[in-house]
């Protein structure tokens, strides 16, 4: 089976593909000729995850997945939520945002937060969705130099690292990224 995968985020991709079953090719935006920008102008993660996987069946006809992502902070009412990529300006920079989350939270006690994935799947004309959440908290510094985006400091529930100290396989097994996909793959092999 090959599935479009509507991102260019080469790190999605790769956490993607060491979870999925090798009977499933996983195809990037680029395999198929995709170099438009993949409208994300929902205001909630599930709406940005199904309007890309609509964009990729409607215009170029492959059965895809996409997924959205967002850190979503307790104090902050849920922010930055579906705008995570673009806390800190439209540059979409991981440092920028790091720092400006860590500054509005400068003297904040309450640090919980939590990271949620949601993906849409459209195979065969039908949409289904995926939600994986991890439960954790923001840090006060950055800590550890793997993973990407907001990873250095989201440390999860009942663990004394951050993502970005833990290595992938781990990430995986308790992230919000591995928990959503998981529920696609159980889906897929049904």
């Amino acid at each position: 089976m090959k599935l479009v995968f509507a991102t260019n985020n080469l790190n999605k991709i790769k956490e993607v593909q060491s979870l999925i079953s090798s009977n499933i090719e996983i195809l990037s935006l680029q395999d198929i000729g995709c170099f438009e920008d993949v409208p994300e102008t929902k205001n909630t993660i599930e709406g940005n995850a199904i309007q890309k996987a609509e964009y990729i069946k409607t215009n170029y006809g492959y059965d895809c997945f996409a997924d959205d992502t967002g850190l979503e902070v307790e104090f902050l009412n849920g922010a930055p939520g579906v705008y995570s990529a673009r806390y800190a300006g439209e540059q979409r920079n991981a440092q920028d945002n790091m720092t400006k989350l860590l500054k509005n939270l400068e003297t904040v006690n309450n640090r919980a937060a939590q990271f949620k994935t949601v993906i849409a799947l459209h195979l065969n004309g039908t949409l289904t969705t995926f939600t994986g959440i991890c439960l954790g908290e923001i840090t006060k510094t950055k800590k550890g130099d793997k993973g990407f985006g907001y990873d250095p400091i989201f440390k999860p529930n009942g663990y004394d690292q951050t993502f970005a100290e833990m290595d992938l396989d781990l990430k995986n097994e308790i992230g919000h990224r591995g928990k959503a996909v998981t529920q696609l793959v159980n889906f897929l092999n049904s």
